[in-house]
């Protein structure tokens, strides 16, 4: 969005006419924007409003209802933080005794709306003129709670709060289409960000493959996984990291959240043979190094080594793995594995894949399935051999 159609997006008139316009009666934009310049609109409203309700639609699965009255730029929706990890973080700033805090690199305002949610003080700070402007409008419910300005982090009087939050620039600058930077181009940079870390209580997220290498050995480490999908490492500082506790895996599915927690890396599992179940660690739980853990928890060994695969016997599973239990094994070349799994009746496969070269949309189509059974295929290699597991998810 430029600043041209944020100006005459954020009028009366503006934000009646997005409040009045829905995603479906956008399908066919070039109608829509037909429609809507025949009734009167200038280019630059109706190009805002048809990008915003499109941009509305798509938040939905970060902000629910909210998003129905929140605006946006593209790179902003990506970046941003989903509310309901949004109110995780803010949680941990209020069990912390915390009641202000600086959200440095604030984008849209989606952790913002966290903090602002529980009552605390926000000062809300972002580079971008247009990004800040949205965040001031989304974070306009909370009235005085919240101060937003447009900014360097680097700049920002942090005499008045008591905590930062920091999100650094990691993507070239842009409201639409943007690249990743190298680490050490992230804006603030990385030395600044645990410089402050040191001095005040600090929450710095970063992507989930971060190198583990640059974490400072004070901080606490969190790495974040929703839903399947492993979304952020969060650093914290201060009174914000628990006591003890340098790395961390917390798993929310469904709204539930559960972390495992330890001062160490986990030692892994020696390799066992393959047993009833298969069991795949939750990303973060990987990232966190805490596979180990996570194994004895099940009475499982690696399945191979360096392959994030634990197997055992156990009946037994954890909101930390995915468990699959093992019907055999099958011949791994595709010719011989298509036709196992037709003569099976297996016409619906799942696919996953770990230590092995395979591009499983291509392997479906070569397998040419048929039949009404479904299972899931489990690829990998174990003493330099291809294996392929046929199994069932529990």
């Amino acid at each position: 969005m430029e600043m041209s159609e944020l100006r005459a997006l954020l009028t009366p008139e503006g934000l009646q006419l997005l409040d009045e316009t829905k995603a479906t009666d956008i399908r066919d934009v070039a109608r829509a924007v037909s429609r809507l310049r025949a009734a009167g609109h200038s280019a630059d409203l109706v190009s805002a409003v048809v990008g915003q309700a499109r941009l509305r639609e798509r938040a939905e699965a970060k902000f629910g209802p909210f998003a129905e009255r929140m605006l946006f730029t593209r790179a902003g929706l990506e970046q941003a933080t989903r509310l309901e990890v949004a109110a995780r973080h803010a949680g941990r700033f209020r069990d912390a005794g915390l009641g202000s805090v600086a959200d440095l690199g604030c984008g849209i305002g989606g952790d913002a709306l966290g903090f602002a949610g529980i009552g605390m003080r926000v000062l809300a700070v972002d580079a971008d003129e247009v990004t800040a402007a949205i965040a001031a409008y989304n974070l306009a419910p909370f009235g005085g709670a919240v101060t937003v300005q447009h900014g360097e982090a680097e700049a920002s009087d942090l005499s008045a709060v008591e905590s930062v939050w920091l999100d650094p620039a990691r993507r070239t600058a842009g409201h639409t289409e943007t690249s990743r930077v190298r680490a050490e181009d992230y804006t603030p940079s990385l030395d600044w960000a645990f410089e402050l870390a040191e001095r005040m209580p600090t929450g710095i997220k970063l992507g989930p493959a971060f190198d583990r290498e640059l974490i400072p050995d004070a901080v606490e480490a969190q790495w974040i996984a929703v839903d399947g999908s492993t979304i952020e490492l969060v650093m914290w500082s201060g009174a914000l990291a628990r006591p003890g506790v340098a790395r961390a895996a917390l798993v929310v599915r469904n709204g539930v959240g559960n972390e495992l927690t330890s001062a160490v890396d986990a030692q892994d599992e020696p390799v066992r043979e393959l047993g009833a179940f298969v069991h795949e660690p939750e990303g973060a739980v990987i990232r966190a190094r805490l596979i180990g853990d996570v194994a004895r928890s099940l009475e499982a060994g690696m399945l191979a080594p360096g392959v994030a695969y634990l197997t055992g016997d156990a009946a037994v599973t954890s909101p930390f793995v995915s468990t699959f239990r093992v019907r055999e094994t099958l011949p791994a070349d595709v010719k011989g594995l298509g036709k196992a799994l037709r003569d099976r009746g297996i016409g619906r496969l799942e696919i996953k894949k770990r230590g092995v070269d395979i591009d499983p949309a291509k392997l479906r189509t070569q397998l040419r399935l048929r039949g009404d059974e479904e299972a899931t295929l489990l690829l990998t290699r174990r003493g330099g051999r291809r294996l392929a597991i046929l199994a069932d998810r529990v």
